[in-house]
């Protein structure tokens, strides 16, 4: 018996009108949360086409599948990854093809979803445990016939062979679930060696955040002051240790791509840098109280995030549903070439200030268990708001 997929009636409609337009295929991404006996789908958006695909409409329209560039696809996946919040996962892939390319899609939608879950895993500061889902999702879209083919793939074998899985579809998925706020300050000093020297500072940072990470995942997890026991319905706060470690590397990863674009020239070895790492802003999924984040510097304008939102997601967005949960004043990355790297919350001249943070947490009804599911950054005060079923 195959795994079972539960997925939002939305996401079966946002499918069914994706119009191949004389192209071969439409790829896709497939966002939600796995838990032991059941994942769940939440969001579908489809891979934005490179711009000499748009201009060249008539070699696309006999492409083969063989030829999804996986390059381009898995750079989406990367993106949309740092869009997700503790819990939520690329479960998969979709693919939308024409009748006659139907026994094409098996051999390269297998080596996509291993081609992301690789490159993804390059980016995470923890690792899945043993006990946690290794299975993949691929769909299969016919748009002719409407046929749906479900398949997954372990991605710990990487000689594994495809596995038929159950797609349901329910409406009001996410009514059941909760969110949960909570604020913290995070100050990080990454002392650099001598025999470091002559690696990058982005690589000297990723070491130092490797180790800082390990504190964060044998960290206590409270709610309300108080240590939860083992039976706690609460799944270890996995959720949330993995938020704050998504959100500290992905802002310092933003950076660093930041200061390679700009080529900011080299200081003095004498004279220190000061960069302000990006900040979180939220935006709700279209038609759920779930919510998806990015990252904005703050000389982007909301149309900027907004443009960015639509391009990564395939949805919809308006500027009034941006949230920028945090401060102004947040997260900056201060060092001095070959002594040291430090992430502080705030710099010298300006008063501490918590980092706001959310968090969903999604009730799997009938188990009494509570899988997390997050929009979030860094935790320590904790509040809980259920929402209707």
């Amino acid at each position: 018996m195959g795994r079972t997929y539960i997925v939002e009636e939305a996401v079966g409609q946002y499918l069914s009108n994706i119009n191949l337009q004389g192209k071969a295929f439409v790829s896709g991404l497939l966002i939600g949360q796995c838990s032991s006996q059941k994942d769940y789908v939440i969001l579908a958006t489809r891979t934005p086409p490179k711009e000499e695909q748009n201009e060249n409409l008539k070699h696309q329209q006999k492409a083969k599948l063989d030829n999804l560039d996986e390059e381009w696809a898995t750079e989406h996946a990367n993106q949309v990854s740092r869009m997700l919040p503790g819990g939520l996962l690329v479960l998969g892939v979709f693919i939308i093809t024409t009748l006659e390319m139907g026994n094409d899609f098996q051999n390269a939608l297998r080596r996509l979803v291993f081609a992301m879950e690789k490159s993804m895993n390059k980016r995470r500061l923890w690792n899945f445990t043993e006990e946690e889902v290794s299975e993949r999702v691929t769909l299969h879209v016919c748009s002719s016939t409407k046929k749906i083919f479900c398949r997954t793939y372990d991605i710990h074998d990487p000689k594994s062979s495809a596995k038929p899985a159950d797609w349901k579809y329910q409406n009001g998925l996410s009514t059941s679930w909760l969110s949960l706020e909570c604020t913290v300050h995070i100050n990080i000093h990454i002392p650099l060696s001598t025999t470091s020297v002559s690696y990058t500072l982005e690589k000297n940072t990723k070491n130092g955040l490797v180790r800082w990470a390990k504190q964060i995942e044998n960290g206590v997890y409270l709610i309300n002051g108080q240590v939860k026991d083992e039976d706690c319905d609460l799944l270890e706060g996995q959720a949330m240790k993995r938020d704050i470690l998504n959100t500290v590397a992905d802002r310092c990863e933003i950076l660093f791509e930041d200061l390679l674009l700009n080529e900011v020239p080299e200081k003095k070895d004498s004279e220190k840098e000061f960069h302000i790492l990006p900040h979180r802003v939220f935006v709700p999924i279209p038609g759920s109280t779930i919510m998806l984040c990015d990252y904005k510097f703050g000389d982007e304008s909301a149309e900027e995030m907004r443009d960015h939102f639509i391009e990564m997601l395939d949805h919809m967005i308006q500027i009034e549903d941006l949230e920028i949960a945090e401060e102004i004043n947040t997260a900056c990355m201060r060092y001095s070439v070959n002594t040291e790297a430090s992430l502080d919350s705030t710099d010298d001249e300006h008063p501490e200030k918590p980092i706001k943070t959310r968090i969903i947490l999604k009730i799997q009804q009938n188990i009494g268990v509570i899988a997390a599911v997050a929009v979030a950054v860094l935790a320590a005060g904790i509040s809980f708001h259920y929402f209707s079923d």
